[in-house]
């Protein structure tokens, strides 16, 4: 999904950093894949690092990457019945990214987000906005990148979280609980 993420926003150069230094040999075409159910895994990111201009592959090992570490520890918490058997990993590919809104109804009519994206536009404050408030905006820009004509939010574990305003947030969450992005995993509505 981050290497999809980053060719629509037209990343001509990328890192892939990753824990097991045998699957970055595989992807890198240095090593043979033999396990049948990551044959297609590897080669579609193969297609997808074709697309980048320049791509740099860096194996850090897994005590110094936390979240995989704390991923592969959830997964081995896990039995199944028969220890030989391990459930296929089914991953769909979405044409567009994910989105993750909280909003509530503008007052004003604009986005909630709108002073923000002005500022990473201009590089200078919204006109007609107090002093304080101006500073809160570039304090708060600091955890925004701005993408053409889109915003995103930074997350803690360089995640983008794309920013949304009332109506297709609202549009957004019909369609999930319509069922068009399958049921909730806990059955919770």
């Amino acid at each position: 999904m981050g290497l999809h993420l980053s060719l629509a926003m037209d990343v001509k150069d990328f890192q892939i950093i990753g824990d097991s230094d045998l699957l970055i040999h595989q992807v890198r075409g240095k090593r043979a894949t033999k396990n049948e159910k990551i044959i297609p895994y590897v080669g579609l990111v193969q297609r997808l690092v074709d697309r980048f201009q320049e791509v740099q592959f860096k194996h850090i090992p897994r005590n110094q990457n936390e979240f995989p570490d704390a991923l592969a520890t959830i997964a081995s918490m896990i039995q199944h019945p028969d220890s030989k058997y391990i459930d296929p990993l089914k991953i769909k590919i979405k044409d567009q990214p994910a989105h993750c809104a909280f909003v509530e109804v503008e007052i004003d009519g604009k986005p909630w987000y709108v002073d923000i994206k002005i500022y990473l536009e201009k590089g200078e404050d919204p006109e007609g906005i107090i002093i304080n408030r101006k500073k809160t905006i570039r304090k708060l820009a600091n955890g925004f990148f701005l993408n053409k004509n889109v915003l995103y939010k930074r997350t803690p574990n360089l995640g983008l979280l794309r920013c949304v305003d009332f109506v297709e947030a609202t549009r957004l969450i019909e369609q999930v609980h319509a069922g068009t992005c399958r049921s909730h995993m806990n059955g919770f509505c």
